[in-house]
């Protein structure tokens, strides 16, 4: 196996304003620094081989999506390292990367466009056939879309993406009984072609079937590592 990412004591910390400054003239009439910074992720270390899939479990809060917003690419640690030696598609929040004032089909051909895919017809109709959405849904702008069919289109065109890590971030949670299978089969297909997957679930029972390997996060530190069957059981624990 080859390395695809390597995380050494990676910290990550947020700007918050706590001091009520709405405007430059509050920030130019303050007397005080409004501004402090809060710890979110704290020394996390740890590597994801070619072929493997890690589960990250925590609580609400412990850091997991901002850990997977900085493997992503979207924020940049504030101390340690992390090196990606593949390339990785995000699937991080419902509409992620859509335009919301687009319609379905302007929204894929956007999105191929963006990945460096050649739009053709075939390419479009293989991804409104992933999403079942009819073509009458897909000539709406996505702005009218539900929460479900977001997550329908997000998955759709982000696992049209040929890449070497996908990131999935809680949004199995969404949309109805059968689209999750279908998602969970297609991540199954992607792991038998040899694609690394990093998943954040609630569910342990979901970790153990689609990881081998796990993460457990705690306030911002890694406080477990291991197969997901031990992560997933110290999870449980938690509560």
């Amino acid at each position: 196996m080859s390395l695809l990412l390597d995380l050494n004591n990676v910290n990550v910390r947020y700007r918050t304003n706590h001091a009520g400054i709405h405007s430059m003239k509050d920030l130019l009439t303050s007397f005080a620094n409004p501004f402090q910074t809060t710890l979110i992720l704290k020394d996390i270390s740890f590597q994801l081989q070619k072929g493997q899939s890690m589960g990250i479990l925590g609580r609400n809060g412990s850091g997991k999506s901002t850990l997977l917003r900085a493997i992503a690419g979207i924020i940049k640690p504030s101390k340690g390292s992390l090196k990606s030696f593949g390339t990785i598609a995000p699937i991080l929040a419902l509409g992620a990367g859509l335009e919301l004032e687009l319609t379905g089909y302007e929204n894929i051909q956007l999105l191929l466009s963006l990945y460096g895919r050649k739009v053709t017809k075939e390419a479009i109709n293989e991804i409104a056939s992933f999403s079942e959405l009819d073509d009458a849904t897909l000539n709406q702008a996505t702005k009218c879309y539900s929460s479900g069919m977001l997550a329908r289109l997000t998955f759709s065109i982000s696992f049209s993406h040929h890449c070497d890590i996908y990131i999935i971030d809680e949004v199995l949670a969404v949309g109805d009984m059968g689209f999750q299978t279908k998602c969970i089969d297609k991540i199954n297909e992607l792991k038998k072609q040899g694609k690394s997957i990093i998943f954040v679930s609630h569910f342990p029972d979901e970790v153990v079937k689609i990881c081998d390997q796990a993460i457990l996060l705690e306030k911002g530190v890694l406080i477990h590592k291991g197969t997901s069957e031990e992560v997933c059981q110290h999870y449980k624990e938690l509560f």
